[in-house]
């Protein structure tokens, strides 16, 4: 990935997560951006058989080669036309900004458990807590999609096909991304579990009734499943630190306007 490219999504990963409250800064000898306590951003550049991908990890034991890491997708899917440009400055930080959205505030809630930055919703899976973070829906007249959305809870539809995919080792902690839209005769149903396509829990939300239009609207989800949601409740605190050093002040748990809406248009 050139280093100009790299260097302007760790920026933006920056800016995006001080919208969540979140103090984080660009580490050049660890390759990362660094949050509180042991908490990291990494990114990685994979190709598979849909096109080039670019990936955002949130690391929550930086330096724990065994602790899971969240890893997500950053755009949509790379399939030509189904998406709107993703390059250039703005692309970039509007990618970022719809991982923000939907992944971060997922993992940040996760570490919280308040109920300010997601859902904790119905997993339908036996044993697995979820976390759903806002979704984001962008495009022409978006509108309908994104009341769809709202109305719709769409990891219950595909847990028969994600669960052979969870691992409950280290907690089970594994990241859902859900992202479909399009419009009517050329739409796009992809579902990734930490990164990687599951091609039937994709088809199984093409099956979905959501609104297919005239022009492109797409829509972003992402589920953050874990089997003991309270594990990771120590990743943003120092080590040795006692529990109230590292609780956020006031001024931290004031959320960005529109965040926590069932959806967020962007």
């Amino acid at each position: 990935m050139p280093t100009r490219r790299i260097d302007e999504i760790r920026r933006a990963v920056v800016r995006e997560m001080a919208a969540l409250g979140r103090q984080f800064h660009v580490d050049e000898v660890g390759g990362v951006v660094r949050g509180p306590g042991r908490t990291a951003v990494a990114t990685r550049e994979h190709s598979d058989v849909t096109g080039r991908h670019l990936d955002l990890g949130y690391v929550l034991r930086l330096g724990d080669g065994a602790a899971p890491v969240v890893w997500d997708c950053a755009g949509g899917t790379a399939a030509s036309g189904q998406q709107p440009a993703l390059e250039g400055l703005e692309g970039l930080e509007n990618m970022v900004r719809m991982w923000r959205t939907t992944t971060a505030s997922a993992v940040v809630e996760l570490i919280e458990g308040r109920g300010l930055h997601g859902d904790h919703v119905r997993s339908g899976i036996g044993g697995w807590s979820a976390v759903q973070g806002p979704a984001c829906v962008f495009g022409f007249r978006s509108g309908e999609l994104g009341d769809w959305v709202g109305r719709n809870r769409l990891l219950p539809h595909v847990a028969t096909e994600i669960a052979p995919r969870l691992d409950p080792a280290e907690g089970g902690l594994h990241g859902v991304r859900f992202f479909f839209g399009g419009r009517a005769g050329d739409e796009v149903a992809e579902v990734r579990v930490d990164g990687e396509p599951v091609p039937t829990a994709s088809a199984a939300l093409r099956a979905l009734d959501w609104p297919r239009g005239e022009r492109l609207a797409w829509a972003r989800c992402f589920v953050l499943l874990s089997r003991e949601p309270r594990l990771f409740a120590d990743a943003e605190q120092e080590p040795g630190a006692r529990p109230w050093d590292s609780r956020p002040t006031a001024g931290q748990w004031r959320v960005p306007a529109g965040l926590l809406r069932r959806w967020l248009s962007v």
